[in-house]
C-alpha cells in the first residue's frame, strides 16, 4: 500500500481522487499552474506543488515537472485522472524509470490501444470479433448479412465477406450501391416472404 500519491490533474477529477485517497488512509499530493492556485483540489490535498504557468503544455502536460514534483515530496505513485496525460505512454514510461508507480495501464499496453486502427487490427489478430471500418484510406470486406424482418426492421447476422475490398474513401457512392444492392440480394433469398415495401426499405 502507498503511503502518498500525487495526482497529475486538476478540477473535480482531482477531488474525487483526492477524497479516495483520504478514504483508504493514503496522503495526497495535488499539483497545480499558477492559474489553478486557488482551486478546490488544492485545497483539499495535504499537499500541493506548483508546477508551472496557466498553459496546460507548461504545466499539466509537463512531464518533467510531474515527476519532479513528486520525487520532491517522496509520493510512491501518480494517478493521472483521466485526459491530459492519462492516455500517454511516455509519462507512463517516465514514471517507471523515476521508480513511481504509474496507476494505470503499463506503457506497452497505452502504445498497443492508443490508436484505434491499430488496437482494432491487434483484436482482430487475437480473435475478437470488430466491425468493418476504413484502414488507411481503403475499405476493407464488407460483411454480407443474413437477413430477416422483425418490425419491419431488417437484422443482420455477419456470414461472409462482400467483395469490395479495392474501393478507396472516395467511392462511397459506389461503396454504398454494393451494400445496398448485396443486402436487397440476401433478404430477397434469406426471406423471400418480405414485402417489396420492406425490401425498398432496406435497400435505402
Amino acid at each position: 500500500m502507498f503511503s502518498k500519491v500525487l495526482i497529475a490533474n486538476r478540477g473535480e477529477i482531482a477531488v474525487r481522487v483526492i477524497q479516495t485517497l483520504r478514504a483508504m488512509g493514503i496522503a495526497s499530493v495535488a499539483v497545480y499552474s499558477d492559474a489553478d492556485a486557488g482551486a478546490r483540489h488544492v485545497r483539499e490535498a495535504d499537499e500541493a506543488v506548483r508546477i508551472g504557468p496557466p498553459p496546460a503544455a507548461e504545466s499539466y502536460l509537463n512531464i518533467g515537472a510531474i515527476i519532479e514534483a513528486a520525487l520532491s515530496v517522496g509520493a510512491q505513485a501518480v494517478h493521472p485522472g483521466y485526459g491530459f496525460l492519462a492516455e500517454n505512454a511516455a509519462f507512463a514510461s517516465a514514471c517507471a524509470a523515476a521508480g513511481l508507480v504509474f496507476v494505470g495501464p503499463p506503457a506497452p499496453a497505452i502504445e498497443a490501444m492508443g490508436d484505434k486502427i491499430a488496437a482494432k487490427a491487434r483484436v482482430a489478430e487475437a480473435g475478437v470479433p470488430v466491425v468493418p471500418v476504413l484502414v488507411r484510406g481503403t475499405i476493407p470486406l464488407m460483411p454480407r448479412g443474413s437477413w430477416r424482418v422483425r418490425s419491419g426492421v431488417v437484422d443482420v447476422q455477419l456470414l461472409e465477406p462482400v467483395p469490395t475490398a479495392g474501393l478507396t474513401y472516395e467511392d462511397r457512392d459506389q461503396v454504398s450501391d454494393v451494400v445496398h444492392a448485396h443486402m436487397v440480394d440476401a433478404l430477397a433469398v434469406q426471406s423471400p416472404s418480405a414485402s417489396p415495401v420492406t425490401r425498398a426499405a432496406a435497400a435505402r
